[in-house]
């Protein structure tokens, strides 16, 4: 009986320490989204990705507003644009692609934080 409570409570303080370990990945992945975005993209799409940065305000087109630009938008469709840029999906050539600077996990972390955005 003893031995089925400390296996139990062991258990418990394992499964207790594996969720601390995934929230705290989650924080720091959601930081380096949100510090990548920043160093990247806020210039031209804005902090809050209505297209109004300082850069985004002389660019012809001028950059989209996610807002309108996300809707019925996959996953997939957006990371194509940030890793091969605006031209590869028929879009302005003035947005670059990032795949030769970001990784692949990267460039799915800047994914889910434009969307982020537009919730």
């Amino acid at each position: 009986m003893r031995t089925q409570r400390v296996f139990a409570r062991s258990a418990a303080i394992l499964a207790s320490g594996v969720l601390f370990t995934s929230v705290v990945a989650s924080i720091a992945h959601a930081q380096d989204a949100k510090q990548l975005y920043e160093k990247n993209c806020v210039s031209c799409h804005g902090a809050s990705g209505k297209g109004d940065g300082p850069t985004g305000k002389v660019l012809k087109p001028p950059p989209v507003d996610f807002a309108t630009a996300l809707k019925g938008k996959s996953d997939a469709d957006i990371t194509k644009v940030i890793k091969e840029g605006g031209k590869a999906v028929g879009k302005s050539a003035t947005m670059p692609g990032y795949g030769s600077k970001l990784s692949g996990d990267q460039i799915q972390a800047v994914t889910q934080y434009v969307k982020g955005l537009v919730k």
